[in-house]
């Protein structure tokens, strides 16, 4: 395939991947607003469900992501289904290429790549099948904290929980068991995720800056299911909340802000444009 050369993302222009929920947008309880509220900052509605508003960046993050997708090429790499994703009205147009599904749909255009997706059901035949990770979770599941339980997109599960009664031993009982059949666990809220280890959003903005012929990316996100996209960037952030910054997982390109909640989305890309600024997209004490 001959790799586009316009707009952003052109030969050498920067690639910036990031996570969306708990990284770039957050629901209302995942906001963390700590501080007095004469200082809280001012919030822009990014989401709405059922005629809900479901998550929120910082006005001044808002328009931090535009002026990023401006310079760079801008690519959400989300857990989430394409439906799921449709939802969220970023600030600035609207990106030509997201990573949904933890890797498993390539959206171009908003549109589902057929050649990516024919590429990754061919790697999804070297671990178990779903239904035998699904009936091992739900069969372990308690009544008492289990709310309901959900396929993604065909490729994935996860269950949606209690977290108050959920047994402090489960999901590392769940992650001993699935990491031999080639899966992966991971807790991210209320949701409990199983993915396909295959199944991963670096792989898939790697072929988007194959496509685009980007050679530098940027990379942040907050759960262990962001940890191979983190690893496979040349600089990348973190919050200091979330699985990772919990399992105090670090590399020594991966830079960790500071702040917590929706405040720790402004101040990745605040640091993610500065760095873009520097010659080589280098940074200077994260």
């Amino acid at each position: 395939m001959t790799p586009h050369t316009d707009g952003p993302g052109a030969a050498g222009r920067v690639l910036v991947a990031s996570d969306l929920d708990r990284t770039l947008i957050y629901s209302a309880a995942a906001l963390e607003l700590t501080m007095p509220d004469p200082r809280a900052p001012r919030l822009l509605c990014v989401e709405t469900y059922e005629h809900k508003p479901l998550s929120f960046m910082t006005e001044e993050a808002s328009g931090l992501l535009a002026a990023l997708a401006a310079r760079a090429l801008f690519v959400p790499a989300t857990t989430r289904t394409p439906e799921q994703y449709r939802r969220i009205r970023l600030p600035g147009p609207p990106p030509r290429y997201a990573v949904c599904a933890n890797g498993g749909r390539l959206l171009v255009d908003g549109k589902s790549d057929p050649e990516w997706r024919e590429r990754v059901r061919e790697r999804l035949t070297e671990c178990a099948p779903l239904e035998q990770v699904r009936a091992r979770m739900l069969r372990r599941a308690g009544a008492e904290w289990l709310l309901k339980e959900r396929i993604a997109d065909g490729l994935f599960a996860y269950l949606v929980v209690e977290r108050s009664l959920l047994p402090e031993t489960w999901v590392k009982e769940l992650a001993a068991w699935a990491g031999p059949q080639g899966w992966n666990v991971s807790l991210q809220g209320r949701k409990i995720y199983a993915v396909p280890q295959p199944l991963t959003k670096s792989a898939a903005v790697a072929e988007v800056a194959r496509r685009t012929g980007s050679t530098l990316t940027f990379a942040a996100g907050d759960s262990l299911l962001d940890a191979d996209l983190l690893s496979a960037a040349d600089v990348a952030w973190r919050p200091a909340h979330g699985e990772l910054a919990d399992s105090g997982w670090q590399l020594p390109h991966v830079r960790v802000v500071p702040e917590r909640g929706v405040l720790a989305g402004e101040t990745v890309l605040r640091r993610m444009s500065a760095a873009l600024a520097q010659p080589h997209g280098a940074t200077e004490g994260g």
